[in-house]
């Protein structure tokens, strides 16, 4: 094999190694991320960081904020509920985020 192929092949294998291990370890904690019998993850609020809170498909940065702010100041949420006190949060926003959150126990 000449100097390229073998650079070539030394990038793949490179990459196969971090894919696995990134794999192994997961992206998200196992305290914030609750595996669902269909496969997809739940994001638990009581212990999820910022950049975990925004994987859900409608919460952005702000939101994310206000949800960290709101369990700093309140304690941990009891019931995915309880994000209808957070201010933007309504009857409508719940019910589309409410497939993707769960409440754990607090890491306090």
């Amino acid at each position: 094999m000449n100097g390229l192929g073998t650079r070539w092949m030394r990038q793949v294998l490179a990459c196969l190694a971090v894919e696995a291990l990134l794999g192994a370890v997961g992206f998200t904690t196992a305290s914030a991320a609750v595996e669902k019998q269909d496969g997809a993850s739940l994001v638990d609020l009581n212990s999820a960081t910022r950049e975990q809170l925004m994987q859900v498909k409608g919460i952005g940065p702000s939101l994310a904020d206000r949800i960290i702010e709101f369990r700093n100041e309140h304690g941990p949420f009891r019931r995915v509920e309880d994000m209808m006190k957070i201010r933007g949060v309504g009857e409508k926003s719940l019910a589309k985020l409410r497939p993707y959150l769960t409440v754990g126990k607090s890491e306090s």
